[in-house]
């Protein structure tokens, strides 16, 4: 999106409105929208529950029985992980590798079913979020008292590798979201608990101590500073402790948010992490810090963030939302248009419209474009379109929940 940006009454951009695809506008209160979306959500819902929530994921590729043949090596394990991870046909099958069931999966598709449940009264859904967190329960990641989840299956990256079951941070906290809405809905002290126990894992975690604030490890075997994770594990310090009054959580939340809002650029943006190998800027990072970000605020009513919100949301929608609504990856550039950016623009954009009025209204256009270009008619989202093929995979957590718990927030969020 280009063009001066014209500010409405909150002090936030309205976004540009322009459609050179020739697509049809849409807005919060197109009926046919509506219709268009709760139908979405049920077919998403529905083939998520006929896969048992089992799916692939984008980095599961040294699952495959040709793992042996990378004799450990970090970088020809990479080499197979993103063979895997970025071929547009579904190598999966032919390499050995299995669809699983995920931690990640359940946690969102608990977070969507107590979105379905405020909004319908339906007591199925929240008996199906039940379901879910109480599976997390018992398959939390051995080796820890208190609850946390990672990966299923090994990872390997630039930065380093990531054995399967090494809990982290950025799950942790969102699946404690979960937990925490699940309270507030109905009250139950169970939920609350295990939240308190995420909490205590975050509390545990290695900290980078600087003179401008503190970073939460984004995993628990070594200080790793990362911005996403550090502000995801804030948040759910910050919101546990107003529904809990441990003034520890927030004196750490508050620390964690120093380090990253200290570390923001100039025009809005935060890279993904400090290292100089970390250094790029990218669509669902970014909403994972807003969001963050946001909920600190709500929580603690520490305003002096404010204007690090307002600076970082201007630029997430004046960077990685086009003008019809395709979401893009990186601040730069499109493709590869990915689910998850889908999924996490829309979340954030539904997130932040009571403080944005246009808000709204451009996640409407992306859910839009999102259901029109990424959703098979048998009810589940494709993992990625590069500019001239479209890779299909179905994926779990990576498609399905996380865009199952964002258009669900949509919905209830138009109403």
């Amino acid at each position: 999106m280009t063009g001066a940006a014209i500010r409405d009454k909150s002090g936030f951009p309205e976004p540009v409105r322009r459609d050179r695809t020739g697509e049809s506008e849409v807005h919060v209160n197109d009926l046919d929208f509506k219709a268009k979306l709760a139908g979405s959500v049920d077919r998403l819902e529905k083939w998520v529950e006929a896969h048992e929530y089992k799916g692939y994921e984008p980095f599961d590729g040294l699952a495959s029985y040709l793992r042996p043949l990378t004799f450990h090596n970090l970088f020809l394990e990479r080499l197979l992980q993103q063979l895997v991870r970025q071929s547009p046909l579904n190598l999966r099958p032919l390499l050995g590798v299995r669809p699983q069931e995920s931690t990640k999966g359940r946690g969102y598709m608990a977070w969507g079913y107590l979105q379905r449940f405020k909004a319908t009264g339906d007591q199925d859904y929240r008996r199906k979020a039940a379901a879910c967190l109480d599976w997390l329960d018992v398959h939390k990641e051995p080796g820890f008292s208190t609850h946390s989840w990672g990966n299923a299956f090994d990872f390997s990256s630039r930065t380093g590798k990531l054995p399967k079951h090494a809990p982290i941070i950025v799950w942790t906290a969102l699946i404690g979201q979960a937990y925490l809405d699940a309270y507030e809905i109905g009250g139950e002290s169970r939920f609350l608990d295990v939240a308190r126990s995420v909490c205590r894992w975050i509390l545990d975690l290695p900290r980078e101590k600087t003179e401008q604030g503190t970073c939460l490890s984004y995993v628990a075997f070594l200080q790793k500073s990362i911005h996403n994770s550090n502000m995801l594990g804030a948040s759910m310090l910050a919101r546990a402790a107003k529904l809990t009054g441990d003034r520890t959580y927030v004196d750490v939340a508050r620390e964690a948010m120093i380090y990253s809002c200290s570390r923001q650029l100039p025009d809005g943006a935060w890279f993904y992490g400090q290292a100089e190998d970390t250094r790029w800027i990218d669509n669902f990072h970014t909403g994972y810090n807003l969001d963050s970000l946001k909920c600190y605020i709500e929580s603690t009513g520490d305003r002096s963030f404010d204007d690090n919100l307002r600076r970082g949301f201007a630029f997430f929608k004046d960077h990685f939302i086009e003008a019809n609504g395709r979401p893009k990856y990186y601040h730069n550039r499109a493709y590869p248009i990915d689910s998850q950016c889908a999924s996490q623009a829309i979340e954030t954009l539904a997130n932040f419209s009571d403080l944005d009025g246009a808000s709204l209204d451009l996640a409407v256009k992306t859910a839009n474009w999102t259901i029109d270009h990424m959703q098979d008619p048998r009810g589940f989202f494709y993992y990625r379109q590069y500019p001239f093929v479209k890779a299909r995979t179905p994926m779990l957590h990576w498609a399905q929940a996380t865009t199952y718990r964002a258009l669900c927030l949509l919905l209830n969020k138009i109403g």
